[in-house]
């Protein structure tokens, strides 16, 4: 793997866990959201991440190009709405409750989500160190050949 190779697989990432953390924003802002545009409460939106092909243009053979072919980068593949059922809140004053006094409102686990973006944070720190790291072993690189 070269420095572009891995300043690929590290920027996929930044990109990917940039997108799962404005979901995950999301989510957060709109936990509490009974009326949406589309009619109904706010629904749950996860991000799904796969795994994607990196570009490599090496010229190597046999054991160097089988390496290359399984280095993968990550990428944002779909975003899903949770089709779970809703948490009930008994507020009869609402404009938005039933003919029982109940609001509909969005099942988001605050705790969880708080996790997730703990964890997507996590990851993106990670990349940028990976990032660093490979700017550096390339100063290094250039630097002896001075």
């Amino acid at each position: 793997m070269d420095f572009l190779t891995a300043l690929q697989v590290s920027s996929s990432a930044l990109d990917a866990q940039r997108v799962k953390m404005n979901t995950i924003a999301s989510n957060l802002a709109n936990a509490e959201t009974t009326r949406t545009p589309e009619g109904g409460p706010y629904k749950k939106k996860t991000a799904v991440l796969t795994a994607t092909e990196v570009n490599n243009a090496g010229g190597f053979k046999n054991f160097k190009d089988a390496l290359e072919q399984s280095i993968k980068g990550v990428k944002v593949s779909e975003i899903t709405e949770d089709n779970e059922s809703y948490k009930l809140k008994y507020e009869p004053g609402s404009p938005d409750a039933d003919e029982k006094g109940y609001v509909k409102l969005p099942n988001i686990n605050l705790m969880e989500e708080m996790v997730n973006m703990m964890s997507a944070s996590r990851a993106y720190e990670a990349n940028v160190t990976a990032i660093n790291a490979t700017k550096s072993m390339a100063q290094k690189a250039l630097d002896i050949g001075k």
